[in-house]
């Protein structure tokens, strides 16, 4: 049994893996976007990119994922241990916002597409499931 020490230690250890791997999912499905918006219209830049990402339309749907990105950089650095409810409530939102579904929501859909396409993203995918789904805390 850990002491709430070793268990603290734990629960943060977990969401620094967790927000790693969600941040490579990211940037997987980022680039998938990117590559979608380069087919159509032209190359951009590391800049164009960011400025598509934070306003385009078509990027929009990558914004939930981001959202879930900041909430775990928030927990990380709150000073305060991160309680029980906190990492199991991230833990439901990921696992939500990651259920692909072509008949779903934007993401849902356009997580779906990607999946379907992309060999990367299973295996990112699995990566971020395989830690929500591991007893580490």
């Amino acid at each position: 049994m850990l002491n709430t020490f070793q268990y603290r230690i734990s629960q943060h250890h977990r969401l620094s893996e967790l927000r790693i791997k969600l941040l490579h999912l990211h940037k997987l499905l980022l680039d998938t976007e990117r590559f979608t918006y380069e087919q159509v219209r032209r190359q951009v830049s590391r800049g164009e990119l960011l400025q598509l990402v934070i306003s385009h339309e078509q990027f929009a749907w990558l914004h939930r994922l981001s959202e879930l990105i900041i909430q775990i950089d928030e927990l990380l650095h709150v000073g305060q241990p991160v309680t029980s409810e906190a990492i199991e409530a991230i833990d439901s939102d990921i696992r939500t916002l990651l259920s692909p579904d072509e008949s779903g929501d934007k993401f849902a859909m356009k997580y779906h597409t990607a999946l379907q396409r992309h060999p990367d993203v299973v295996l990112a995918h699995a990566d971020v499931m395989m830690l929500l789904t591991s007893d580490s805390l």
